[in-house]
């Protein structure tokens, strides 16, 4: 007898008995935005697909760690080849190796590569090996960046952080952020000489999308230069998704530490950190700065990033680019049709939405730090995201994330015909 295919009411109900909340990230949820989240099934280029069988064309991309396009072939083979030969050996590599000269090859100021297993994790080991090399305690982080669950890092964080109205989270001690700075985003800050990293995202894609305004990259480096401090540019989002050297090659900008994720794993668990030979030499074996990983330089996870970075030709970037700023004006038009008031923001190949209008006054205004970021129409974005998955259309279920591109999202233009 066929097993009637479950619901996504009926799987939300079963997940919230055995997971808490329901979902393994908090922002899944959809507590954000109402109603019950869709249980993916299955995914192929633009497309999701629920267990119920309706079709979305997807903008989450898990949160720009796709950028093919959900079950590219060249991945989903490499993937299935790597598993033939073993999951985990916990042992090095060729693939960690190759892995680890590509990103070396692309990113500005990299040297030497660690893989890890998350964007958290290597942002996590940037800051203790910041401070391990400097010696010094204090780390200065902006305003509405998300640089994953750490605790010293979650302050003032954007991402679910901001979606749930967290100011950041119990279960952190006061002592675990006593020697982390808050400051607003694209200002450059007043640093001494206690100050071991000032780590930014240097382009906020989790506040909204909020780009650098001109020379504040370069006044951080500046400011970093002349403290002594080192300046960590997290780029789990932004590296390999603007171009192959990330931000840092965008705005002309080297940090003394990167981070990276998403992209560099092609959908599987990664996160990796980089900086010259001398800072990563700080860390264990050949330093004292201690990390390590079971599954760290996994073979399925560096077997799907290899396959990956091939594809990323300049040419692929221009096209990408061009994939996004078509996106961008196809939603301007959708949204003005169907009467909501946004600014959609574009960097490179990102997007964001803004719910509200620009001032008349201003009318190229963007939000520039995270209390303009705050002002989005969060109960607007909602009748929104509800409003797009009614058409078959995905957004992150949360007012403060990116929207990604592949290209596979140029076969399947938008079409104006959200009503409210």
């Amino acid at each position: 007898m066929t097993q009637p295919h479950p619901t996504n009411a009926a799987l939300f109900e079963a997940a919230q008995r055995v997971i808490p909340g329901g979902v393994n990230s908090p922002v899944r949820a959809f507590g954000a935005v109402g109603g019950t989240p869709y249980f993916v099934a299955r995914a192929e280029g633009p497309y999701v697909f629920d267990v119920e069988g309706r079709r979305y064309l997807d903008f989450v991309q898990s949160y720009g760690a796709i950028i093919l396009g959900h079950a590219h072939p060249a991945v989903t083979e490499a993937i299935a080849a790597a598993a033939a030969q073993g999951t985990s050996y916990g042992a090095p590599t060729e693939r960690e190796v190759r892995l680890a000269s590509l990103i070396a090859e692309a990113a500005p100021g990299v040297e030497q590569v660690r893989l890890v297993n998350s964007g958290t994790e290597a942002t996590m080991t940037a800051v203790r090996l910041a401070r391990g090399y400097t010696g010094r305690p204090r780390i200065i982080k902006f305003a509405g960046c998300y640089h994953g669950h750490a605790d010293a890092l979650l302050a003032a964080g954007g991402s679910g952080v901001a979606t749930l109205g967290l100011s950041g989270s119990a279960g952190v001690p006061p002592s675990a952020v006593a020697d982390t700075v808050v400051v607003p985003y694209n200002v450059v800050p007043e640093l001494d000489d206690q100050i071991a990293a000032v780590v930014v995202e240097p382009v906020a894609a989790n506040m909204g999308l909020v780009p650098p305004v001109p020379g504040f990259l370069e006044g951080l480096r500046q400011a970093c230069d002349e403290a002594g401090t080192l300046l960590i540019f997290d780029e789990v989002i932004t590296g390999f998704r603007l171009g192959p050297g990330g931000a840092a090659e965008r705005y002309g900008v080297t940090a003394d530490i990167s981070c990276f994720g998403k992209v560099i794993g092609g959908g599987l668990p990664i996160g990796a950190l980089g900086a010259r030979t001398e800072i990563m030499e700080t860390l264990a074996p050949t330093g004292p700065v201690y990390q390590a990983g079971t599954l760290s330089g996994n073979p399925l996870a560096t077997a799907a990033g290899l396959a990956v970075l091939k594809h990323l030709t300049p040419e692929f970037y221009s096209d990408l680019e061009a994939t996004a700023t078509a996106t961008a004006a196809d939603l301007r038009n959708m949204l003005a049709a169907a009467g909501f008031e946004a600014l959609v923001i574009q960097e490179g190949t990102l997007l964001g939405l803004h719910m509200g209008e620009a001032p008349a006054d201003d009318p190229d205004w963007q939000p520039t730090n995270y209390d303009e970021a705050k002002t989005t129409d969060e109960q607007a974005y909602s009748r929104l995201h509800a409003h797009m998955l009614n058409k078959g259309i995905a957004l992150a279920p949360g007012a403060y994330e990116a929207l990604f591109v592949t290209p596979a999202h140029q076969l399947f233009p938008l079409v104006p015909s959200v009503s409210v």
